[in-house]
């Protein structure tokens, strides 16, 4: 053996090209020469017809592109840029109020420990609230209330027991 050291990659060689790209006509690799994946049932050229083969993702955008016409292209593309910088906008706009509230925040003295002591009481209230807790509660205070009564009853006929034995 050589002094280097040995690379398992070295000796692998794919047998695939990665470099030319993705064939996106492929659905799966499989060494067998079929369009189906295995253990699946053979898809019938007519299947290709029917509405759920309609293309989707990006093939779907070129299907769809290549229907509209220049025009309709133009305005979408123009409708797109408008909605783009309404949204730039409204990131500019909630940037500006998250940091207005920071500061509105700062004056009034919540702090961060402040905000999630008020969100746990707030959290449990909420809980407590609801019907299923009370119910639960309920029960379990029930059951305590029987736990002990039944280790008080326990308890003394234990105690009388060992009275018994003295």
């Amino acid at each position: 053996m050589d002094s280097r050291e040995y690379d398992p990659q070295d000796e692998y060689k794919s047998p695939f090209n990665f470099d030319c790209g993705v064939n996106r006509n492929y659905l799966f690799l499989s060494p067998r020469l079929s369009n189906t994946p295995p253990d699946s049932p053979t898809r019938l050229s007519t299947d290709l017809l029917k509405p759920e083969n309609v293309p989707e993702g990006e093939d779907a955008a070129a299907t769809v592109k290549d229907t509209l016409s220049d025009e309709e292209q133009e305005n979408l593309r123009r409708e797109l840029e408008k909605v783009e910088e309404e949204i730039q906008t409204l990131n500019q706009v909630l940037a500006a109020k998250e940091k207005r509230l920071a500061d509105i925040k700062r004056k009034l003295g919540v702090t961060p420990l402040t905000e999630l002591k008020q969100n746990i009481s707030k959290g449990l209230q909420d809980v407590a609230s609801t019907n299923v807790y009370r119910k639960t509660s309920e029960t379990l205070s029930t059951a305590g209330q029987r736990a002990s009564a039944a280790i008080s009853t326990v308890g003394s006929v234990i105690t009388k027991k060992l009275e018994d034995v003295k």
